[in-house]
């Protein structure tokens, strides 16, 4: 049997201790189970200290310290626990050293204590970097440009990243297995590995794109009728954009459908202050006509047409005399139409309302007539974004022009109705 003096620290205590039994009157047997027992509850009573102190004393000073201090991003650490789930490395570093100590004796179940050490550090190096990561996406969530440029779909990458590379480490240290070995076999599964992730892959190039392109972001309005999507952007994730509609129900897009899909996205209109109305209305071609004498004194006293009939007349008169142009034959010269009249009433009627947007572009023009009549659009910006306003502003417009038509001997074209004589059989 070796001196004392030759063993190294772990065969001193676990000599000295041996020997102290064995003088206490303890057989061999004994002294073996009384050492094991000891050497497990000094383990437990240092591991729960150190614990004690981590956690109770150490982590509490660091959290006091940053709420006492000026800046909220710090705060975000201690919301998340980042210190918390830290302080288990203390005491699982505690066992891991002492069972070098008290387990000399006993290789196999030094091993054991140590591979179970080591998973467990494992794992809580991994929880605390995942919680670093959380804070670190809150913190960065309260920049001003965060909203144009989300991170989270990159920190999705790092977590995923972590727990593969913390799986390995966990395989390597129950197998005994070198990681090198373990990436090596990993080669030969690479089709396997990139069919499991490929919607991961999809999804980490696409958010890419969205966010260096500045495609998408949260808060943004978009309409996607490819998914029935139509509302504001919630999140903007790796795997997946969630979207709030307008009826308050959620849809979930893939990253990568919002690259390969066509959406519209609302954020200039609602960044510029208008929002467009394009809507017509078909005139019935057969009460298109010149305008009478009786008709212009009546346009003459209209507000929106007090500055137009007189400048117009002034032009045709004119251009008449100019021509010399024989007024007993209508066709002859130039005249003014009700349709035209009209069209400049709503003109004018628009660029004065107090809802239209007067920085852009306000226009009432006539398209190609059809079947139908002919079509008089209206092509102006309200500063009513939202949508129930929105929709009120454009009604009353057309409720406007529907009601004044008649002022100025139009129609609206419509499809004859059914005579109810005729299915009466009357």
């Amino acid at each position: 049997m070796q001196s004392l003096t030759e063993l190294d620290l772990d065969g001193k205590v676990n000599y000295w201790l041996h020997a102290h039994l064995i003088d206490l009157g303890l057989n061999e047997g004994s002294a073996i189970v009384v050492k094991v027992l000891f050497f497990v509850f000094a383990t437990l009573v240092i591991g729960f200290i150190t614990n004690y102190i981590t956690k109770q004393i150490i982590v509490k000073v660091i959290e006091t310290i940053i709420k006492r201090s000026e800046t909220i991003y710090d705060d975000y650490f201690v919301e998340h626990k980042v210190f918390h789930h830290l302080s288990h490395l203390a005491p699982a570093s505690v066992v891991y050293f002492l069972s070098n100590i008290f387990l000399a004796d006993y290789p196999e179940v030094d091993e054991f204590v140590k591979h179970a050490m080591l998973v467990y550090i494992t794992i809580t190096v991994v929880r605390s970097l995942k919680a670093f990561f959380d804070a670190i996406q809150d913190i960065y969530e309260h920049m001003p440009y965060a909203a144009d440029r989300p991170i989270k779909g990159y920190l999705q990458v790092l977590k995923i990243v972590l727990y593969f590379m913390a799986f390995l480490v966990v395989i390597s240290i129950m197998f005994g297995v070198k990681l090198m070995s373990i990436f090596a076999g990993l080669g030969a599964m690479a089709a396997v590995l990139l069919l499991i992730f490929k919607d991961t892959l999809l999804g980490f190039s696409a958010s890419i794109q969205l966010s260096a392109n500045k495609m998408v972001s949260v808060g943004d309005w978009i309409t996607m009728p490819s998914h029935n999507a139509d509302g504001t952007v919630l999140e903007v994730s790796l795997n997946t954009v969630k979207i709030q509609n307008f009826d308050k129900s959620i849809s979930t897009i893939p990253t990568y459908a919002m690259v390969s899909n066509s959406f519209m996205n609302w954020k200039g209109m609602l960044d510029s202050g208008g929002r467009r109305i394009k809507r017509s209305i078909n005139i019935d071609m057969k009460t298109v006509k010149f305008c009478t004498p009786e008709m212009i004194e009546k346009y003459r006293k209209i507000h929106f047409l007090q500055e137009f009939i007189p400048m117009r007349e002034k032009e045709i008169k004119e251009y008449n005399e100019a021509l010399i142009i024989d007024h007993t034959i209508p066709v002859n010269g130039r005249r003014m139409t009700n349709l035209g009249v009209f069209r400049h009433y709503l003109e004018n009627y628009l660029k004065s309302h107090p809802k239209v947007h007067k920085e852009f572009t306000t226009m009432v023009r006539q398209l190609q007539p059809t079947e139908k009549g002919i079509p008089i659009e209206i092509v102006c910006f309200t500063i009513e974004q939202a949508s129930i306003s929105y929709e009120d502003f454009q009604a009353d417009i057309f409720d406007h022009i529907l009601s004044i038509l008649q002022e100025f001997e139009l129609k609206v074209f419509q499809f004859p109705t059914t005579d109810p004589t005729a299915v009466l059989g009357e």
